[in-house]
């Protein structure tokens, strides 16, 4: 399904977030303010966004994790109120029940449009969630959007699942680290920084769509975030992009004109040769 006609603008944040919800639905009320005097239509939030992430990747605290939130929390509204006419996705700690996920949430003025949950689970990760079992697009007033939350994004098949769903614009959250094992003395050189940005473009350029990537900036506990929020278009080319620091990479794109413009002679969703590839269970 195709999108808006036109360009759009569209944004992806860098910014910290942690623990008091108070003050993570203020920093979300001025990402939203600040998109929306850039002329916005979409802003993508990092994951954890409400609540913040994890203390320790490697050996969670279970008395110190991210306030769990239901599906239908007063505070997932009120950030729908926030976004009001721009489309929003926000990271936040579902509860559900006996179960907690890393998920994320797409909502506007007239409510959620979206939501996913976290299918790859990094190893500390195990401990604190429980998976999610599908990628799923869907439609928004900026177009068909699809989600993924940070370690999703290493794994081809996460996009190539949404852009399948018809995905236009991937949404991908994150709450990533510079490297745990092997620290760089300059984020530039950190081997962490170089995969992510790599992901970001690969993922765009291999199925053709225009992505938004916001990540965390800061630290928590002993980790350090990266920052690096951008803008991607369907040939891997950044349009804007953070750096290290805190803010907003904002990129106007005409979406559909960019996708037919990438996809002209070489489409490769179409071209695919799924009977020669390996799949199912192990």
């Amino acid at each position: 399904m195709s999108g808006p006609t036109g360009p759009i603008r569209i944004a992806a944040a860098a910014a910290h977030f942690g623990r008091d919800l108070e003050f993570d639905l203020a920093r979300i009320a001025k990402l939203i303010d600040d998109a929306r005097r850039e002329g916005a239509r979409l802003l993508v939030l990092p994951d954890a966004a409400l609540g913040g992430y994890l203390a320790d990747l490697r050996h969670p605290d279970p008395e110190a994790l991210p306030p769990a939130l239901k599906p239908d929390d007063p505070v997932i509204q009120r950030v729908a109120r926030l976004a009001a006419e721009m489309v929003v996705c926000v990271g936040y700690c579902e509860d559900a029940g006996d179960e907690r996920y890393n998920a994320a949430v797409c909502v506007n003025g007239d409510g959620v449009l979206g939501r996913h949950r976290k299918v790859h689970l990094p190893a500390g990760e195990v401990a604190a969630y429980a998976p999610g079992d599908r990628f799923n697009a869907f439609d928004t007033p900026v177009g068909r959007i699809g989600m993924m939350i940070d370690y999703d994004k290493t794994f081809p098949e996460s996009a190539r699942s949404l852009a399948l769903d018809g995905a236009r614009i991937l949404a991908c959250l994150s709450a990533w680290p510079a490297s745990l094992t092997n620290r760089a003395p300059r984020m530039a050189q950190d081997r962490q920084a170089r995969l992510f940005d790599l992901y970001d473009q690969a993922r765009a350029a291999e199925n053709q769509v225009v992505l938004a990537s916001a990540n965390q900036t800061g630290s928590m506990g002993g980790m350090r975030f990266l920052g690096q929020a951008k803008v991607v278009g369907p040939g891997g080319d950044i349009l804007a992009r953070t750096w290290a620091k805190a803010g907003l990479a904002v990129a106007e794109v005409d979406v559909e004109a960019e996708i037919a413009r990438a996809r002209r002679v070489l489409r490769h969703l179409d071209e695919r040769r799924p009977t020669a590839y390996r799949g199912g269970p192990p």
